[in-house]
């Protein structure tokens, strides 16, 4: 018991040691991530379709590359800081950007599978691969890798230093192919498979955000409320002008085709 004392509390006073241009820094940095821009939703897409592809084909390689870029886990952690600094504002635009987000990824999931295998030869497509099974398999192992690539994760957002292992959490944390696969069981009417797909994507989340939560918490995030709040508003204040712009645009153009007939 003494020694678990002893390791929480050199633990504690490391991450109480973070300088404070490290912690604005990434507290920038992860609300601009988060932030839902067209952008942000391409990639989601992107990372899904990759996904679902290597899932039905029982590609492990392409599914490891599918987790590379995907976004989602940035709106779980600007959540996380959203809850550390009681921001409704950060709380409210990371969970419906999450939720867009997996929204975005059953559908397309879906519609991948069902185009697949109503227009590919089955003997290329089985019907379940082992990669598709292995994500309806949830336990507390998988629970326990959320909450040690959560704290990694966090970790490493703060110290600039270790950039590097943000790749390897993100592969670790491994948050899309589970969602794939509830879109894979929703295309096959599978509510086994999809049940417990879902089940082991809610598992990694909780475990994300726990523990993400306990390290910005533990860093003394919440210092940093007024500049989260700052960045929240000038970052949303960019991407409403950038639509605007794009809308006038559009606007534009269509005029001038108008004038041209």
């Amino acid at each position: 018991m003494g020694m678990l004392y002893h390791n929480f509390f050199l633990m504690s006073v490391l991450l109480s040691n973070i300088a404070e241009p490290d912690k604005t820094k990434a507290v920038k940095e992860l609300i601009d991530d988060s932030t839902p821009r067209p952008s942000f939703f391409f990639l989601v897409i992107l990372s899904v379709l990759m996904a679902t592809c290597g899932l039905l084909v029982n590609n492990a390689s392409v599914i490891i590359a599918s987790m590379l870029i995907a976004p989602i886990l940035s709106p779980i952690l600007s959540l996380a800081l959203g809850i550390v600094a009681a921001d409704g504002t950060l709380i409210s635009r990371s969970a419906i950007t999450l939720v867009k987000s997996i929204i975005w990824a059953i559908i397309l999931s879906a519609l991948t599978t069902w185009g697949l295998w109503h227009f590919t030869p089955m003997d290329i497509l089985p019907e379940l691969t082992p990669e598709i099974m292995e994500r309806t398999k949830p336990s507390i192992v998988y629970f326990l890798i959320a909450v040690i690539s959560g704290t990694a994760t966090a970790f490493a957002r703060v110290k600039p230093n270790l950039s590097e292992a943000l790749p390897g959490t993100a592969i670790a944390v491994a948050l899309v192919p589970p969602l794939a696969v509830v879109g894979i069981g929703v295309a096959t009417w599978n509510g086994a498979v999809t049940a417990n797909a879902f089940s082991m994507f809610l598992l990694n989340l909780v475990g994300i955000l726990l523990s993400a939560i306990t390290m910005f918490s533990l860093m003394n995030i919440y210092t940093k409320k007024t500049i989260i709040a700052r960045t929240v508003k000038k970052v949303d204040a960019e991407l409403e002008k950038a639509i605007q712009t794009s809308h006038t645009k559009d606007r534009q153009k269509r005029h001038t085709i108008r004038k041209k007939k």
